[in-house]
């Protein structure tokens, strides 16, 4: 049987010049302060608390982790809809400026589920990979 209905478009958030290459600078600092002058100079760009969340999750503090993955997955999701995502649909890894919005994702995944909070792990390892399947594998 041949689906009529058409697939949802593929969402592709836009460059962010100026986040991008203060996070890579971040990233050659590697300190949790470079990270937090990149989440507070670009509030709105989740590739900042994504590393902040990676951070705390190595770091073994999960609810840290979860605070700073919850912000980003909600900037990211504020971003995703502006840029036409109606809640469903493709949000390609291989498109670097989705990646700091999947990276959220899967740390708030991993960190609800160090929490003890199954369901909301569980949803999130289920959005990630609807996104992008090439992100649930890349990040896990």
């Amino acid at each position: 049987m041949q689906n009529l209905l058409p697939e949802p478009a593929t969402t592709l958030l836009p460059i962010d010049e100026a986040a991008e290459k203060a996070l890579a600078a971040a990233y050659e600092t590697g300190t949790t302060d470079a990270y937090k002058t990149v989440a507070a100079d670009h509030p709105a760009f989740s590739g900042g608390w994504a590393a902040l969340a990676a951070e705390s999750l190595e770091a073994g503090e999960p609810v840290t982790a979860y605070a700073y993955a919850r912000t980003g997955y909600h900037r990211g999701l504020d971003a995703l809809r502006r840029n036409g995502w109606k809640g469903h649909g493709p949000v390609p890894w291989a498109h670097g400026p989705n990646q700091g919005f999947l990276r959220c994702l899967h740390s708030l995944s991993k960190a609800a589920a160090d929490i003890g909070e199954a369901d909301e792990a569980a949803r999130c390892a289920q959005f990630l990979r609807d996104s992008d399947p090439a992100a649930a594998d890349a990040l896990s």
